[in-house]
């Protein structure tokens, strides 16, 4: 099958073009100029310069191919330089779907998020809800993914907490350290997306990912305390009351870690089931604890 994906040059999507030439695809690759240089060179994978925010650059773009897989998304806003989530997740989205139909691209994968729903408490997932509600108007034969945290050896949030447990005495947590997530493997989610375009059963139907088992935030700071051979993390509990004021204040600064939204979500928690993922293709979750120590091994 010949596919169109949008990006291909992140975390989660070079893993995603990886399974994708693996499974005997042929790939076009949407790349804003400049980013060509982060992909293979592969005689199946056909470069294509351009930007989905630009409906321009989007003109014959998919013209030959069978499906879309769109995975452009941010985690931060930052307004000055036109990176908004209205604009990466609603109006990126809207520009894909009109590209497909009229190039003929039936088949449309999303990347959503769990804990995207209507009326959701952060801008974050309100943006991603009202892409969902793009796609289950296309037309098209559409399914939607929404993964919990996604981890793996080149992803951010690996790299962050490592970087925390392994430098700080005492690691600063937000509140109590009970909120829990499912933090799920790149490998499995990338799997899902591959394994989606030969199942015409997902067509219509949304699939939340997570891993096999919920953490605290505490339990997880622990799992990468062990995997670097560090054993229990000692942990500072900052209370909620004095750390959401700062956030509010200092949030706008881009160098500051965290936003409100952010730190809403967190509290949250991010779980979930993933029996109907796992199942309808065929994925046995990896476990965090045990992917850690394979990959701090390394």
């Amino acid at each position: 099958m010949k596919v169109f994906v949008t990006g291909g040059t992140g975390f989660v999507g070079q893993e995603v073009l990886k399974q994708l030439l693996a499974a005997g695809h042929e790939v076009r690759a949407l790349v804003r100029a400049g980013s060509e240089n982060k992909l293979p060179i592969h005689p199946q994978l056909d470069i294509r310069r351009g930007d989905a925010t630009d409906p321009a650059s989007l003109a014959g773009a998919l013209t030959g191919c069978e499906a879309a897989i769109h995975l452009v998304g941010i985690i931060r806003e930052i307004p000055a330089k036109g990176v908004t989530f209205e604009k990466l997740h609603v109006e990126a989205t809207r520009n894909l779907l009109d590209a497909a139909k009229n190039q003929g691209a039936r088949r449309y994968l999303h990347m959503s998020a769990n804990g995207t729903r209507e009326n959701a408490a952060t801008p974050y997932h309100q943006s991603k809800w009202r892409g969902e509600e793009l796609v289950r108007a296309s037309g098209l034969d559409w399914s939607i993914f929404r993964p919990s945290l996604i981890f793996g050896a080149k992803g951010e949030f690996v790299h962050m907490l490592a970087d925390l447990v392994r430098k700080l005495p005492v690691v600063p947590v937000f509140g109590d350290g009970q909120y829990r997530m499912s933090p799920v493997a790149v490998e499995d989610v990338a799997a899902g997306f591959v394994a989606a375009l030969a199942k015409p059963e997902s067509i219509g139907q949304s699939y939340c990912c997570c891993g096999p088992t919920s953490l605290t935030y505490d339990e997880l700071l622990d799992a990468f305390g062990a995997a670097l051979g560090k054993g229990k993390v000692l942990k500072l509990h900052q209370p909620l009351c004095l750390v959401k004021p700062l956030v509010n204040l200092l949030e706008g600064v881009p160098r500051f870690p965290i936003t409100s939204g952010q730190l809403t979500m967190l509290l949250e928690g991010n779980v979930c089931d993933p029996k109907n993922w796992s199942e309808t293709f065929g994925i046995t979750p990896r476990e965090i604890k045990e992917d850690l120590r394979a990959i701090f091994a390394n």
